[in-house]
């Protein structure tokens, strides 16, 4: 037997640029600004009872009211870029999915290293009937992509295509070679 370890043209390799990815559903925006809410409310109260406790700092009431409108909208801004730059992708051999407002990340895992496929609803995604897949490869306790803001229905459907997908390069390991 001859090795051989042939140079491969990069040029030639297919662009995971060039994929069309789908958007996550519109009703995440808003468990994103639900959320946001929730957390910037616990923060105004928190620094409200800061103020009202402690006399030296009750003057500076217009700032702290300046900070949380400030927050609020930052949070907003970042939220809604944050949610446009999100997509995924299933192709023939491969998931995909991206995220990141500064720095874009996007996640390619082929289908036969995919070890485990979770469906999950939190408490504000079963409001808007949205689940989030996650999909785990070896070597890691948490999942390696993690899809939210997926119609329940069609997250399922999603899972049971990866599910469909690991059978199938379990009981095929020659398609690890195509």
């Amino acid at each position: 037997m001859n090795f051989t370890n042939e140079t491969i043209n990069i040029t030639e390799l297919p662009k995971f640029e060039e994929v069309s990815f789908l958007p996550l559903h519109q009703d995440y925006w808003k468990i994103i600004l639900i959320t946001n809410f929730i957390f910037l409310l616990v923060m105004g109260v928190g620094l409200g009872f800061f103020l009202f406790f402690s006399e030296e700092s009750r003057g500076y009431w217009h700032f702290l009211l300046l900070v949380i409108v400030v927050l609020i909208s930052l949070s907003v801004i970042v939220g809604k870029l944050s949610f446009k730059k999100r997509g995924y992708a299933f192709r023939q051999h491969d998931v995909l999915y991206k995220s990141g407002i500064i720095s874009e990340t996007t996640t390619i895992i082929p289908y036969n290293r995919i070890q485990h496929v979770a469906l999950h609803e939190g408490f504000l995604s079963r409001m808007f009937g949205l689940a989030s897949v996650e999909i785990f490869t070896a070597g890691g306790g948490d999942s390696d992509i993690e899809i939210p803001g997926i119609e329940k229905e069609q997250a399922q459907k999603i899972k049971q295509l990866l599910m469909t997908k690991l059978s199938t390069e379990s009981t095929n390991p020659s398609s690890e070679n195509d």
